[in-house]
């Protein structure tokens, strides 16, 4: 006799949720929930704008079904939690999404099943805000009436060699009996096997130190090249002879945005705070990469009145707005610090990028995204993501969108030396 398969409900559809969902519809039935009603409708015909699934992909999966209808959750008997984790404009944790979708499945959660939250959060948000949440809409009692997991997500948008089944998987759940069924759950699509953390509480710590530890190291490496262009040092070069040593790791300068890295760290300090321990290294980090945005600014005039270029009424290119390379991400884009510190100093910034959305960049940073830059206009141009489709344009091709006399910035170091004026 076949044993009873489990419908799924994965709660929101991002970036996160949809590969999720798409990856056991293949094989399971699995309800997508999204508020986002114009975000459904382009999934029903079959297409993905964050171009994480693929139109094929997505026709895959014939056991997915749409809806932005609550009730349609009640179908399911596991539900997956993956949405937002943002910080607020004081970089404290906002788990409104998170609280809300709880509030929501409370509404059609039934006894026997299982809530597994996904968002980065810090240790024990998952038993102490939401599961209380779980309780009190539902009535029913946690861990006697229904149970709870914790599997982070680990998905690199944009990135096409590391996919979701390519990368192993923490699991956790509120019993034994539960985290043995979380990670089977999770073994049956993720190829690259699961680990099966000791609590919740573990794998919610796991998660959010992976971003810390990386935003800790490029902070190191962001300062280091502060030092090193106040001695007239090449950072790029530096990186390379060091890199050469076996166990130097390879990170680069730069802005550090994006949903994780930049997010994540805040999530641990607040906690920390809140128990009474004042982190210092990781704020520290913080600090230095929140500053990136003020500093290539200051870096890009400096130049600028070195040249002799009149600053005020300036025109500056800005070439890529999403927070990494060759995906449309704009969460979290530190690119918005740069131009915001431009504009201080009176220069008149275009933002170019191909793969951003025009109308999301007007919503999100009330940016009007320019479609051709105009060719020997610019002051200043700085490369700030690094597109595929800018690195084989060339350096000559876009130093062409600069004036006579113009300041070009290799903000990623994507091309040699002497072909950028100024780089980290």
């Amino acid at each position: 006799m076949t044993a009873h398969v489990k419908t799924i409900a994965v709660i929101g559809l991002g970036y996160v949720g949809l590969p999720l969902a798409v990856e056991f519809g293949k094989s399971r039935p699995v309800i997508g929930f999204d508020i986002n009603t114009s975000r459904i409708d382009a999934l029903r015909v079959g297409h993905d704008a964050t171009l994480e699934v693929s139109n094929d992909e997505l026709a895959l999966a014939n056991q997915f079904v749409l809806t932005s209808n609550p009730a349609d959750l009640a179908a399911a008997s596991i539900y997956i939690v993956t949405v937002p984790t943002p910080i607020d404009a004081h970089k404290r944790p906002d788990l409104t999404p998170l609280l809300k979708a709880s509030e929501m499945l409370g509404g059609v959660l039934k006894r026997g099943d299982i809530v597994i939250y996904e968002s980065t959060v810090y240790p024990g948000a998952t038993e102490e805000d939401c599961v209380p949440v779980l309780e009190r809409v539902s009535g029913l009692t946690f861990n006697i009436d229904f149970f709870a997991g914790y599997s982070p997500e680990r998905i690199n948008p944009g990135d096409k060699q590391h996919r979701l089944s390519d990368i192993q998987k923490v699991t956790s759940g509120s019993t034994p009996e539960v985290a043995e069924e979380v990670d089977q759950l999770y073994a049956s699509i993720i190829t690259a096997g699961t680990y099966k953390a000791e609590s919740i509480r573990i794998a919610e710590a796991a998660k959010v130190i992976e971003n810390t530890q990386r935003d800790i190291n490029i902070a190191l490496i962001n300062e280091l090249a502060m030092i090193f262009n106040k001695m007239g040092i090449d950072t790029d070069a530096v990186l390379k002879a060091a890199g050469t040593k076996w166990n130097f790791l390879p990170f680069k300068p730069g802005l550090v945005g994006g949903h994780c890295i930049g997010v994540d760290p805040y999530y641990l300090t607040h906690k920390a705070e809140a128990i009474g321990y004042h982190p210092q290294i990781i704020l520290a980090g913080r600090r230095i990469n929140d500053g990136m945005g003020a500093y290539v600014a200051s870096q890009l005039v400096m130049a600028m009145l070195k040249r002799r270029l009149h600053v005020d009424g300036a025109r500056v290119l800005i070439l890529g707005l999403t927070f990494k390379e060759n995906c449309p991400d704009l969460r979290n884009t530190r690119v918005i610090d740069v131009v915001a510190e431009l504009r201080n100093y009176g220069v008149q910034v275009d933002v170019h990028d191909p793969w951003a959305y025009v109308a999301e960049a007007k919503q999100e940073y009330g940016l009007d995204l320019i479609t051709t830059p105009e060719p020997s206009t610019y002051d200043g141009i700085i490369l700030a993501v690094a597109h595929d489709s800018y690195r084989d344009a060339g350096a000559i091709v876009l130093r062409g969108y600069g004036a006579p006399k113009h300041v070009f910035c290799d903000l990623k170091s994507i091309f040699v030396d002497d072909e950028s004026d100024l780089r980290l």
